[in-house]
């Protein structure tokens, strides 16, 4: 009977001891691999510290320029939002200067019309009801600006009040400076000229030539 109950007793020890050197293995892994991360965290280069990009001061007299010009995220996206509405349901109408200055500049109602739907409103006038329409025409292969200004009704209807080439496509025009622009804008506008011998890519003396 003593040696049935020692051979009972050798599985037992025999189990505890594989158990112990499997700890003692799966200890020698997790330690193996702590090494391994460590060092490759030390080989690794260290990140350079993130700056914070500060915007870029606006100038006093530019502030100024921008009193009652809204160009948050909202009244954008709610703007063009009606636009790209009011076109698809054709509720807009060509004003003349529109169509003085698409034939003096070379571009057609397609190419206003394929800006108010492409391109991006990059300001609103809220006392005048006006949006200004940023986007670009084709002319023989080469995308040109297009600055296109619309006035909302309060019925739903759109006038495309005049569209233009800028000369800074870049540059939001004050209400103040659009005002004078739409008061003294010459309707009768055919054809632009400019005098021969002008060197390509220079400014061409060029002058307004009315029919």
């Amino acid at each position: 009977m003593p040696q049935a109950k020692s051979s009972g007793q050798q599985p037992v020890q025999h189990s505890a001891q594989l158990a112990e050197v499997q700890t003692g293995t799966n200890l020698l892994a997790l330690r193996a691999q702590l090494s391994r991360a460590e060092k490759e965290a030390r080989r690794a280069p260290t990140p350079l510290p993130v700056r914070a990009v500060r915007p870029a001061p606006v100038k006093p007299q530019r502030e100024v320029e921008l009193v009652g010009v809204a160009t948050d995220d909202f009244s954008l996206s709610r703007a063009h939002a009606r636009l790209r509405d009011a076109v698809y349901d054709g509720r807009y109408h060509l004003c003349p200067h529109a169509i003085g200055h698409a034939r003096a500049e070379g571009f057609l109602e397609h190419d206003i019309i394929n800006v108010l739907l492409c391109g991006r409103v990059r300001a609103v006038y809220p006392e005048d009801r006006r949006w200004l329409v940023h986007g670009f025409f084709e002319a023989c292969g080469v995308a040109l600006p297009l600055h296109v200004v619309v006035q909302d009704h309060r019925d739903g209807q759109l006038d495309i009040v005049t569209a233009f080439v800028p000369k800074h496509p870049h540059h939001i025009i004050s209400r103040a400076r659009l005002a004078v622009m739409l008061r003294y804008d010459d309707e009768q506008i055919r054809a632009r000229t400019s005098t021969p011998g002008s060197k390509a890519g220079s400014r061409g003396r060029g002058r307004w030539k009315r029919s």
